[in-house]
């Protein structure tokens, strides 16, 4: 079972990629093809995180599960939104 301490830190690590990635992607809003290699990092950093959500859901009770799956669900909406962003 995930400890209390290492869903928070995961959580923690989620919101600080969501945030990042939405920067990118609003920066991508606004500058088109100004960064790539930015933006392309923080597509793959998202994908990275959401691996990580994956194998800590592996281990979570009911309660740790339900906070994951919203995060995933954040994580997946912005994911979606940047791929289909015509950057």
């Amino acid at each position: 079972m995930a400890t209390r301490r290492s869903i928070d830190e995961c959580l923690q690590h989620c919101e600080d990629t969501l945030r990042n990635a939405q920067d990118q992607y609003k920066d991508g809003l606004r500058q088109e093809h100004w960064d790539d290699n930015e933006y392309t990092s923080s597509l793959q950093q998202v994908e990275a995180t959401l691996k990580e959500l994956d194998v800590m859901n592996n281990s979570a009770n009911k309660q740790q599960k339900e906070q994951l799956y919203r995060m995933r669900l954040q994580l997946q909406q912005l994911q979606n939104e940047m791929i289909l962003l015509d950057h």
